[in-house]
């Protein structure tokens, strides 16, 4: 019989429906204005703090919904951004200097629909006001890191290979190495070209030199390596800030965008983020006359550096470990309660610091504090120069052979040591990094840009609504349920998917889906509309209608979502969110306008003897 579908599919269609709007019921519940506060420099959030803050935001007559205490974290309801913002201003200027007082944005999910997974859609920073950064990664510096790096493994490798050698310098963008004889110059060249295909590799017998170039190939493996590493450790870093629903990503071949949703004061943020430090761990020279380099006699395997209290310190160049090891941190008081880091090494690490402790008992160790700082000047493509800033941190005699595990003193005072140890729990930065723009939306003008999508998609769906009743009658009226059950859907399935955020461009694609949902139910309708006047039954105009508009429905539709594909994989920020609901949307359009309004029709008007159709 034509136009009955088995139970199965229309309990199906239901089905799927049902799960959207289980789904996208929590953004029934608007998120509460929230102010979060968290404990600094080590500092415990208690149950007598929770008080504080209850007694001062009474005694100020500032209203809220609840206080509570979780996760060692405070976090205040309010009923309004008002009132946020006052309980913010207020708890930052009396407890901020032990405390961390964030803005913040709180779902008030009921708890039944939280247990099954449900939650409001991620809104950008259009939306709930925040931050963003765009910032560039110094390439030259990454590549002057990578060249200083090989400077070492050729220095490790020769001696390992007991190849004696004059000197290894960098000479703008090779590296030169001096021999003694032609025998080591031709040792020298066989085993480096072996260890290093991706350098260009030249000899020279007449000054006995050979001569080491980074390749093309090289050079771009080399700044790419520098970006997504750097993505990856700023990433680490906005994860410590504890931002709700962050963006960090790349953006063309030098610059990181990062969004933090709901963070309105960016001190903190700019210093964590911007912040390049790392540390080394040398030897210190004893051998080496201090008051000679003092006067500008430097041995050339020492180095001459400064303590914070300017007390010089001639320590080795080889270094025995860098911070790119280090796989946690954390700041605590020693026995004489004076700040501390402690250090914990990844395997490779705990095995570099074990063998270069080993035969150094008794010898004093420096840590080396080393930090990049933008300067005003630029170099010949524009970038910014960055000073580089050695500091001595610590200098302590080593006692017994060390592991993965250890600690270091002198960092300062215990904010100095706490900041310290979250920057080397994070990563070191692989290029130094400087932001280049900075922009705030303020969470009055995030709710003004809600309301306002939130009017264009009701507005166009009250246009389209209007028009297909009048136009197609009873199939209008089946028709505009599709339509409902598709906004239903884009936002049910982007409140599941992890990580999909809802932009105002985002909103635009939903609008513009709205458009296309109905454009494939005006094919369907006018189909069966031209095979009623050719003279066919309603039932067979019913199934020609669907059958043959659904290969144009098809072809439309995967055209734009290719389009959709490609925004979404080149583009980035708004382009990507435009991208991500319009792509959504035509998934879901497809479903209800074809299906969902086959599954309606089917159960209304399929399998009777109809004279006429009301459309």
């Amino acid at each position: 019989m034509l136009n009955k579908y088995p139970l199965w599919k229309s309990l199906m269609v239901l089905f799927i429906v049902a799960i959207g709007a289980i789904y996208a019921l929590p953004n029934l519940y608007p998120e509460d204005p929230a102010v979060q506060i968290s404990g600094l420099r080590g500092v415990e959030t208690t149950a007598t703090t929770l008080d504080t803050v209850k007694s001062q935001l009474d005694e100020k007559q500032i209203s809220y919904k609840n206080i509570v205490l979780e996760n060692g974290q405070i976090l205040a309801r309010f009923n309004d951004t008002e009132q946020q913002l006052r309980a913010r201003d207020l708890l930052d200027e009396s407890i901020g200097e032990q405390y961390s007082v964030a803005l913040n944005l709180t779902p008030a999910t009921p708890e039944w629909l939280a247990s099954l997974g449900g939650t409001p859609m991620k809104l950008g920073l259009d939306l709930s006001g925040g931050v963003s950064f765009l910032m560039e990664v110094n390439m030259n510096e990454a590549i002057v890191k990578a060249q200083d790096s090989l400077v070492d493994d050729f220095r490790t490798g020769l001696r390992g290979e007991k190849i004696r050698y004059r000197s290894v310098k960098k000479a703008n963008d090779a590296i030169n190495i001096q021999f003694r004889n032609v025998e080591d110059l031709d040792k020298a060249d066989s085993f480096l070209s072996k260890q290093n295909r991706d350098l260009l590799i030249e000899t020279n017998e007449d000054t006995l030199t050979l001569s080491a170039k980074m390749t093309e190939q090289k050079l771009k493996e080399t700044r790419e390596y520098a970006l997504q590493q750097n993505i990856t450790i700023i990433r680490n870093r906005v994860n410590e800030l504890g931002v709700a629903e962050p963006l960090v990503q790349r953006q063309g071949k030098k610059h990181i965008v990062i969004e933090l949703p709901g963070v309105q004061d960016t001190a903190k943020a700019k210093e964590i983020l911007n912040a390049t430090a790392t540390i080394e761990f040398r030897l210190v020279d004893t051998e080496g006359d201090l008051g000679a380099a003092l006067n500008g006699r430097v041995p050339g395997s020492s180095q001459l550096l400064k303590e914070r209290n300017g007390q010089p310190v001639l320590l080795k160049k080889r270094v025995m470990l860098t911070g790119d090891h280090i796989v946690d941190a954390g700041s605590s008081f020693d026995e004489y309660s004076r700040p501390q880091v402690n250090i914990t090494l990844d395997s490779a690490g705990g095995s570099k610091m074990s063998n270069g402790t080993k035969n150094s008992i008794g010898k004093p160790m420096a840590t080396v504090f080393i930090e990049y700082k933008p300067t005003d000047r630029v170099d010949a493509q524009g970038n910014t120069i960055f000073e580089k800033i050695e500091e001595v941190i610590s200098v302590a005699t080593i006692q017994a052979r060390l592991g993965k595990t250890f600690r270091i003193t002198g960092a300062g005072t215990q904010a100095e040591a706490h900041n310290l140890a979250l920057l080397l729990r994070a990563g070191a930065l692989i290029a130094p990094i400087q932001i280049v723009e900075e922009r705030t939306v303020g969470p009055t003008l995030g709710a003004e840009n809600v309301q306002l999508g939130f009017q264009a998609i009701m507005m166009g769906f009250g246009l389209v609504f209007l028009f297909m009743l009048v136009y197609y009658r009873a199939f209008g009226v089946v028709a505009n349920l599709a339509l409902g059950a598709n906004l239903v859907l884009i936002v049910g399935v982007m409140s599941m998917i992890p990580g999909a955020t809802l932009t105002l461009p985002g909103m635009a694609g939903i609008v513009l889906t709205v458009g296309m949902a109905v454009d494939a139910n005006v094919l369907i309708f006018e189909r069966i509309r031209e095979e009623m006047r050719e003279g066919k039954s309603v039932q067979q105009s019913i199934h020609q209608g669907y059958d043959a508009a659904f290969s144009t429905i098809i072809d439309a539709n995967i055209t734009t979502l290719i389009a959709a594909l490609i925004l979404f994989a080149v583009g980035t920020g708004p382009i990507k969110g435009f991208a991500v609901t319009l792509s959504i949307g035509i998934i879901t359009s497809m479903f209800t306008a074809v299906v969902g309004t086959r599954t309606v029709v089917n159960a209304v008007w399929g399998g009777k003897r109809l004279d006429k159709l009301s459309i």
